[in-house]
């Protein structure tokens, strides 16, 4: 992995302050006292919640299960937009349609802020464009990076909803704690696996960032980006790959086919680890960050173990 060295332009973002409270903030009396906010993913919306509360309405675009790099916005996605005061978005190049379609649907000035973009504590990594020019997106990946997605959540709400500031910061608060546990819990689960048994194969560019931070080694991936399929010589080379550096796991996603993986793991010893979830949750226990990744170490280590 290389890292990219160079600054991110963060998305404006134009305020229209809400009016403050003058006896302190209390959750709003009803749905239309709260801020609409829309988000591309499912993975978003529930840092949004999480912080938000009940002062927040949540509305994912792309469906749970669903794919953020492909997705195709609906006529009734615009219509959302319309009902939003605030959009949020990762940004690097994975989910840019939503400022696309806001700006299509006629609402281009909406507040709208892109979480992966401009942080100074990052170390980027290269993703699928030429070198220098893309970063890998899936920052969140690393739960250390995903607390600076929310920690910029509590401060947009609190720029839009003044009023809410105090229950803003302590559900963020509280909800960095339990990010923390969640951190600490991967990096003991996959520290517990021998470093020469931490070669995996993933299927698509979603692991740098998870990688990086918890001591994995990415010998190649199945496709080089979402809805293409791997040529005859790309899956020859990277069985041989698999072969040569002894990988013991492909790691598959909930929101694509096993069908590529399968083939390669055929032929070698690997064993396919499927239904993870990087781009999207799923259903109840992995309708949260939280549990989803849990699911996705626990599924790991059992495969490397």
């Amino acid at each position: 992995m290389r890292v990219v060295g160079f600054a991110f332009a963060v998305v404006v973002v134009i305020i229209g302050a809400c009016a403050g409270q003058p006896n302190g903030p209390a959750a709003p009396s009803d749905a239309s006292d709260r801020l609409t906010v829309v988000t591309s993913t499912t993975v978003i919306a529930d840092f949004v919640a999480n912080v938000g509360g009940a002062r927040v309405d949540v509305h994912p675009l792309v469906p749970k299960g669903g794919e953020a790099h492909t997705f195709d916005p609906a006529p009734s996605d615009a219509a959302r937009i319309s009902d939003a005061q605030l959009l949020v978005l990762n940004g690097l190049g994975l989910d840019d349609w939503l400022l696309g379609l806001a700006r299509d649907s006629g609402h281009a000035n909406l507040p709208a802020i892109a979480l992966a973009e401009g942080l100074e504590e990052v170390e980027y990594l290269e993703g699928d464009g030429a070198p220098g020019e893309a970063a890998n997106p899936h920052l969140w990946m690393n739960v250390g990076y995903a607390r600076l997605y929310v920690d910029r959540i509590r401060l947009k709400l609190t720029e839009l909803d003044p009023a809410g500031q105090a229950i803003y910061d302590a559900n963020a608060d509280a909800y960095d704690d339990q990010l923390a546990d969640l951190d600490g819990y991967i990096h003991d689960e996959l520290a517990s696996i021998p470093e020469d048994d931490r070669r995996v194969v993933t299927f698509h560019d979603a692991f740098p960032y998870f990688a990086a931070a918890y001591g994995l080694e990415i010998a190649g991936v199945v496709v080089d980006a979402p809805g293409q399929d791997p040529s005859a010589g790309e899956v020859a080379r990277l069985v041989t790959a698999i072969k040569q550096t002894g990988v013991k796991a492909i790691l598959a996603e909930a929101q694509f086919s096993d069908r590529p993986a399968d083939a390669i793991a055929d032929e070698t010893n690997a064993t396919v680890v499927s239904g993870l979830y990087t781009d999207s949750l799923g259903d109840a226990p992995q309708d949260t960050f939280d549990g989803a990744m849990r699911w996705n170490v626990d599924e790991i280590t059992a495969a490397l173990r």
